[in-house]
């Protein structure tokens, strides 16, 4: 969990916060890697050639692991094991697919079991276990997991090498493609039920996207219209003072004792999005988008809330193009 926003400076550096992470294979696009030309098609309606695509991954990978594809990280989240650009992970049973879709790419298992053994020698058979690609994952692969740690809760570092290696093969990133694509053709699908007349512009399919990827889902159909209703009835006049409600629900929510990854960034955001409500800076879309963040924010249960209020953060900084996020600040309100 962390972050991102100019997006030119993406494309050819990591943002300050990443300068302290190991050497890794970035993501970016490559030769080898292809898109399905109906995908490709079906997100050009959302703005999205190959080459957005892949800004786009790129995008959502700095928060992720620094702009890495493999970045493996340990339980530190509940989630047992996190790897990839989209930080897939056993706890959500995102992690198993893109193992299974790796494991599959080699159409022999032969070919597939020497690579591994090149790639995985200690814990690759362990890895790919049947306990640990079932849905959910059987007790005696946790139990497996977990003894992969190391006393400080991290992953040790032969398996943390074991995992990158195979995140960043070949083979792996074309799967990882697959699966980010996947991905962007249900943001699309849930664009398109949000704001089925539009417009479905590159802010919201930002928005959308992070959203997809912290969170899993976008508010539904009754949320959005409930709220969508209140903000049709509300004066202009009272929008600074809502507006400002929910920056002290985000302020209160930072300054409680079990909220992390906020402590470096709160007070910087809550100064800079107060200046832009009182210079009547934030137009109608990033209203709406503010308010079906925070109906979103206010119900992220990992943890037991525990990144409520980071959520709120990364999305209200692709929002109002202003914001800090694990340290890294971007835009502001001068």
């Amino acid at each position: 969990m962390k972050y991102w926003i100019v997006l030119a400076a993406l494309l050819l550096t990591l943002p300050a916060a990443a300068q302290d992470r190991p050497p890794c294979r970035e993501v970016g696009d490559l030769p080898h890697l292809t898109i399905d030309p109906e995908a490709t098609a079906q997100l050009a309606q959302i703005g999205l050639d190959r080459a957005g695509i892949f800004a786009r991954m790129r995008e959502t990978s700095i928060p992720e692991t620094m702009g890495c594809w493999a970045m493996p990280v340990g339980n530190f989240d509940s989630q047992l094991v996190s790897v990839g650009m989209s930080q897939w992970n056993y706890g959500t049973g995102s992690l198993q697919p893109v193992l299974k879709a790796w494991r599959d790419s080699f159409r022999s298992r032969r070919r597939f079991k020497r690579e591994l053994k090149a790639l995985a020698p200690t814990y690759g058979k362990l890895f790919f276990s049947k306990g640990c690609l079932d849905t959910p994952i059987r007790d005696k692969c946790r139990a497996a997991i977990l003894a992969a740690h190391g006393p400080d809760g991290k992953l040790n570092p032969v398996a943390l090498a074991e995992l990158t290696r195979i995140f960043e093969h070949d083979a792996m990133l074309q799967v990882q493609t697959d699966a980010y694509v996947a991905l962007l053709l249900e943001v699309r699908a849930e664009l398109f039920r949000l704001w089925p007349t539009g417009p479905v512009t590159p802010r919201k399919v930002r928005w959308a996207i992070d959203t997809r990827v912290q969170q899993k889902t976008l508010p539904n159909d009754e949320d959005a219209a409930r709220l969508r209703r209140k903000l049709a009835a509300l004066p202009a006049a009272e929008r600074p003072a809502r507006l400002k409600a929910m920056l002290a629900w985000y302020k209160g929510l930072s300054e409680a004792i079990d909220q992390d990854g906020v402590s470096r960034d709160y007070a910087w955001n809550v100064q800079q999005w107060t200046c832009l409500i009182d210079t009547g800076r934030i137009d109608d879309e990033q209203f709406e988008l503010l308010h079906l963040t925070f109906l979103r924010s206010r119900t992220a249960t990992g943890n037991s809330g525990r990144w409520q209020a980071l959520t709120f953060s990364r999305r209200a900084k692709i929002i109002l193009g202003t914001g800090s996020v694990s340290g890294v600040r971007d835009g502001g309100c001068n």
